[in-house]
């Protein structure tokens, strides 16, 4: 090549390069996000690489958590998102007294119900074994999609029964939204929205709704006294003569209070739903086993059970006391199946759910940093 064309070119790519680099430098690196571990919990948490935490990722995620446009609808009668069916008193769910779901039953925006009742988004940042009743999204999934929260969010979007958007004209309307695109910009550096950012952001947001602020945890952290009926049912939660709890839900030494692992807790002893663990798995004995939900906040959680069979807790108190079924597929954990349960008292029943109780976190369900923007970006 003439030495001659080689050194204008040099020029070029030389100014292109410093271009590229000023462009760069106009834009500051997002500032990294810290979770705080609260006393007594994991250290490992549930941060993809390609998507780390930062205080304007999360920001923006906030953002889209609560706009009504998620869908890439603008019709005051469409508008729905996260938030719709995730109300944050509710422990983020819809919860069984909600406005327009009757009985906590959701369904989306064309009206078509989901096939099962919602789970709360509290402390996913330490789920590594699944997300959704039968952990059907999960991280060492060999499928292009439903490998972690981020999927999550872009299933959410497109699923008939939820908002059944268009993931393009959802990025196209975001894009055009004053505002976005420059959080867009400050989250991700690149003002240019798309959807695969939408889904990092919301995740992001989803990974700090954090609860661990109980009267139970301040009971181990030594801050106050449970009353000996809430003790009494801590008891009976942690031992297997008792309530016989924890094997699922954790307790004690688990402050989640879930495996996040998946059981036949014997409900039925017939199977016949479509995406139950089985549907994951393929192995016959995962047939009507479902993730064991946190037990954080879940009287706000109702209603109970994959399908919400059962509205309060006393009712479903009541089913593991004495109205356990057994079958083949049954846990091996559900220790007194043989007698339909475990066959509580109603002082001990009223001692469980005392205990029970300590869980709910209400500092959480009314956290400024969890609710709605105070401000949408296209209303500066």
């Amino acid at each position: 090549m003439n030495r001659y064309f080689l050194f204008p070119g040099l020029i070029i790519i030389m100014l292109l390069s410093a271009c590229r680099d000023k462009k760069s430098a106009e834009v500051p690196e997002p500032t990294p996000y810290e979770i705080n571990i609260p006393f007594a919990f994991p250290s490992i948490l549930n941060i993809p690489e390609d998507n780390p935490m930062t205080e304007e990722g999360v920001q923006l995620g906030r953002y889209l958590f609560y706009d009504g446009r998620l869908s890439g609808r603008t019709h005051p009668d469409s508008l729905m998102t996260c938030a719709t069916c995730h109300i944050q008193a509710n422990n983020f769910e819809a919860g069984i007294d909600h406005p327009v779901f009757e009985g906590g039953i959701v369904h989306g925006i064309t009206g078509k119900t989901t096939h099962h009742v919602m789970l709360p988004l509290t402390n996913l940042v330490w789920n590594r074994s699944g997300y959704g009743w039968s952990g059907f999204i999960y991280p060492e999934n060999d499928q292009p999609f439903y490998r972690n929260l981020e999927d999550f969010v872009w299933l959410a979007v497109i699923a008939e029964d939820e908002l059944a958007g268009d993931t393009t004209r959802v990025k196209e309307l975001f894009q055009e939204i004053d505002g976005y695109p420059d959080l867009f910009l400050k989250a991700f550096g690149s003002s240019t929205v798309t959807f695969k950012n939408i889904q990092r952001a919301i995740a992001q947001f989803v990974r700090t709704l954090i609860s661990a602020n109980s009267r139970f945890d301040k009971y181990l952290r030594g801050e106050l006294q449970l009353t000996q009926s809430e003790l009494n049912g801590y008891v009976l939660f942690t031992t297997e003569e008792g309530a016989d709890c924890f094997h699922c839900h954790g307790g004690g030494g688990n402050p989640l209070f879930t495996t996040h692992l998946f059981y036949n807790n014997g409900k039925d002893t017939i199977f016949n739903d479509p995406l139950d663990r089985y549907s994951v798995t393929g192995n016959p004995m995962h047939r009507g086993a479902y993730k064991a939900p946190t037990l954080r906040n879940i009287a706000l959680s109702g209603p109970y059970m994959h399908d919400g069979r059962f509205a309060t807790l006393d009712e479903v108190i009541e089913f593991y006391s004495h109205h356990v079924k057994l079958s083949p597929q049954v846990d091996p954990l559900m220790h007194h199946v043989l007698r339909g349960g475990i066959q509580l008292t109603t002082q001990e029943k009223a001692d469980l759910k005392a205990f029970i109780l300590t869980l709910q976190d209400d500092e959480f369900l009314v956290n400024p940093d969890f609710g709605p923007p105070p401000l949408f970006p296209d209303q500066k």
